[in-house]
């Protein structure tokens, strides 16, 4: 994903690590379940057409899935329409929200890549 390289660009979107704790989550429940949470933060958090509170739905730390949104871009509607041109005020398509849910994971995969590698 071309995407991920540029934000690997953005000194912000890059200063965004997994912490051990949140590795070691990942490992005790799996991938799968990880993506489960990505796909109920997203459709509850991101996908509406107007959250109540944008820009502070997504905490900064307490879910590798959070970190990974403030990595990716996809923690608020007003950084996915600056990264990824999807427009606000609409409703996300299940298309767009499988798009965030799939660059959430390709990086939480990236960054356990980079873990193992240490």
């Amino acid at each position: 994903m071309e995407i991920l390289y540029k934000l690997s660009l953005s000194i912000f979107r890059s200063s965004f690590k997994l912490k051990s704790k949140d590795i070691d989550y990942i490992n005790q429940k799996g991938l799968e379940t990880i993506r489960k949470h990505a796909q109920d933060f997203i459709s509850k958090r991101i996908a509406p057409a107007f959250v109540a509170n944008d820009g502070k739905q997504t905490p900064m730390r307490g879910h590798p899935v959070f970190i990974a949104q403030h990595a990716t871009a996809t923690c608020c509607r007003k950084c996915i329409n600056k990264w990824h041109k999807f427009p606000a005020g609409t409703q996300l398509t299940q298309e767009q929200q499988n798009y965030i849910i799939d660059l959430i994971i390709k990086w939480i995969e990236k960054q356990l890549e980079i873990n193992c590698s240490l």
